[in-house]
């Protein structure tokens, strides 16, 4: 397990073409209180972030490499704009190919506090309690590389490739970051598009939630995050929930110009 304290745009710890699957939840752009993240900066700017990030994460995926990115449908905070759309858009533009979308039901009705006009057709807002995963991939769907040996049992494979995915999100309180996202997510996506010894990617680590279902799947797992507090939050995790005792299993990477 790797843990790479850099910032994913401009990094150069991670070689082009090493990277079997990608997964990750970049911020939303909905003013979430990171430490080093501004998270509330024009729509403009935020796809324009988004594409540089990107750009990197197909520079080093294998050509049968998988990305599996969590976003959300749309955002309401700020200006009624379609997320999952236009990011999608752009990651084809990059020159990611289009799979599939799993649906997250993360079941948070009660989350919503905005209706617009009540109960009236002068000015509604419709919400939907659902995030994304949009399933990409560099230039073959077809896997060649890799162990080839799969863990995924067989009532697994039949829920999780049902499109709609049910299950509750991860508490801010419990892991200590403002927008966890629970283990089952990477798991899952981890089980259902990498082989066994394969080497996942997070490029927004946080707290290290992707790493954890690596390591409890048999996998090499790296991540990368711009916050040292979040990269040994991630550590600590390692250590605690995917029983990696021996500290010489988790390396924490240093840019030449950070510290940690």
């Amino acid at each position: 397990m790797k843990i790479v304290f850099d910032d994913v745009i401009s990094t150069n710890e991670i070689g082009n073409n090493n990277i079997d699957l990608i997964v990750t939840s970049p911020p939303y752009n909905i003013d979430i209180k990171y430490n080093n993240h501004n998270d509330k900066i024009s729509y403009e700017d935020y796809l324009a972030f988004s594409k540089n990030w990107m750009m990197r994460c197909f520079e080093w995926l294998k050509d049968d490499g998988r990305f599996c990115l969590n976003i959300p449908l749309d955002k309401n905070k700020g200006g009624q704009q379609s997320v999952g759309a236009d990011l999608t858009r752009i990651a084809k533009e990059i020159g990611f190919k289009y799979h599939s979308t799993v649906i997250w039901n993360e079941g948070n009705i009660s989350r919503r506090t905005a209706w617009g006009s009540w109960m009236s057709a002068a000015a509604p807002y419709v919400i939907a309690p659902v995030e994304l995963i949009v399933i990409l991939y560099k230039n073959s769907w077809k896997k060649t590389s890799g162990s080839k040996i799969s863990d995924i049992k067989k009532n697994e494979f039949l829920e999780w490739t049902n499109g709609v995915w049910t299950f509750q999100g991860e508490s801010k309180k419990r892991i200590g970051h403002p927008t966890p996202f629970p283990v089952e997510l990477p798991k899952r996506c981890i089980k259902l598009f990498s082989f066994v010894g394969d080497t996942v990617l997070d490029p927004f680590l946080g707290s290290g939630t992707t790493l954890v279902a690596a390591a409890q799947s048999n996998r090499q797992g790296i991540g990368i995050d711009i916050d040292k507090e979040y990269c040994e939050l991630a550590k600590q995790r390692l250590t605690n929930e995917a029983n990696i005792f021996n500290k010489k299993l988790v390396e924490v990477q240093i840019s030449k110009n950070k510290v940690l």
